[in-house]
């Protein structure tokens, strides 16, 4: 986990330290993928929601947020000073650019809708971040996290679809990160995901209460814990199991373009000298590999398989009994070149 003070590790620092070419290479979201999290949020059509992007980068998500016909008001929220100068350039409309951190949100308590995190909550899923969020967050608020990954930046438990692309996640893997000592949370490592469990190993000794009368008739008994109860930290904070969904994507890139995509990798963005030359030769030799399975158009462009992981929870267990059961394990698919 990273540093949980108001302090960007040195690492993330210099790992994003070229904003534009991270602009330039990575890529925008599916509409499917934003559409469907916006519906688990619940703000779909909910004008001039309070949203809070958080570790907004150079406003990859930001940009699709405010292009909305709902008008949301978003506080876009980035330490990374190059990052947010570029999202700044954008001058997006309803858009409120500010320096933070997941454990210092600049906003009241209980003011937002929904918290949005794109390619970023691996950096920070630790307990005091899930503090902040909650504190940020109406009752019903909600915490939506959304990464691209190519399937060469994928977790192990995920499948890929050809030769080159399971040998350069190989790579990435045994070799690189090693060589790189580089020990930084990334998504592919799956480990985000051990802050909720946490949050449900908290959940023990039930103890029913009834429901307020301020809630409407139709809406479940509440059920909280001794635990909760005692702990003034809040206990469990957000609800579980998480809602997940995954869209299947396609992209045709030229080989200069792919690298390029991968230099924007914080731990690729970072090698020099040596280490840059013989990742690059890895690279090459990886693609033209007589069995690589390298799929290109009459452009010479590579076909890259990449997936879209939607991930979702709320403030109230109430919002998991109305969500999840529709939507977690479903993909989608959208087609080459919409990425």
């Amino acid at each position: 986990m990273v540093d949980t003070t108001t302090k960007l590790s040195d690492k993330a620092f210099n790992g994003f330290a070229e904003a534009a070419l991270y602009e330039q290479h990575r890529p925008s979201y599916p509409d499917e993928a934003v559409a469907a999290l916006l519906d688990a949020a619940r703000v779909t059509g909910l004008d001039a929601a309070s949203l809070v992007d958080l570790g907004a980068g150079t406003g990859k998500f930001t940009e699709l947020l405010a292009s909305r016909p709902e008008h949301f008001k978003i506080l876009a929220v980035e330490p990374h000073a190059q990052m947010r100068g570029q999202l700044a350039q954008k001058k997006l409309q309803d858009v409120t650019v500010v320096e933070g951190f997941s454990t210092a949100i600049p906003a009241d308590s209980e003011s937002i809708d929904a918290v949005f995190v794109a390619q970023a909550f691996h950096w920070f899923a630790n307990r005091e971040s899930l503090h902040e969020i909650h504190r940020v967050l109406k009752p019903l608020g909600a915490l939506c996290l959304i990464w691209n990954a190519e399937d060469y930046n994928t977790p192990l438990t995920y499948p890929t679809t050809t030769p080159w692309s399971t040998r350069l996640r190989s790579y990435i893997l045994d070799d690189l990160t090693p060589s790189t000592h580089d020990h930084e949370p990334r998504f592919r490592d799956d480990k985000w995901r051990d802050v909720f469990d946490v949050d449900t190993r908290r959940r023990r000794r039930p103890k029913k209460h009834s429901t307020p009368p301020a809630l409407t008739a139709t809406t479940p008994t509440v059920t909280t814990t001794q635990e909760e109860e005692e702990d003034s930290s809040g206990g469990s904070l957000f609800t579980v199991p998480l809602g997940e969904r995954k869209v299947e994507w396609e992209v045709w890139l030229g080989k200069e373009e792919l690298w390029g995509r991968l230099r924007t990798l914080s731990h690729f963005a970072k090698l020099r000298g040596e280490d840059a030359v013989v990742t690059r030769k890895t690279f090459n030799d990886i693609l033209n590999a007589s069995d690589a399975g390298v799929e290109k158009d009459d452009q010479g462009r590579i076909k890259v398989h990449g997936v879209t992981v939607l991930v979702w929870t709320g403030k109230e267990s109430i919002m998991s009994k109305r969500w999840l059961p529709a939507a977690v394990g479903s993909v989608g698919r959208v087609g080459v070149g919409e990425m």
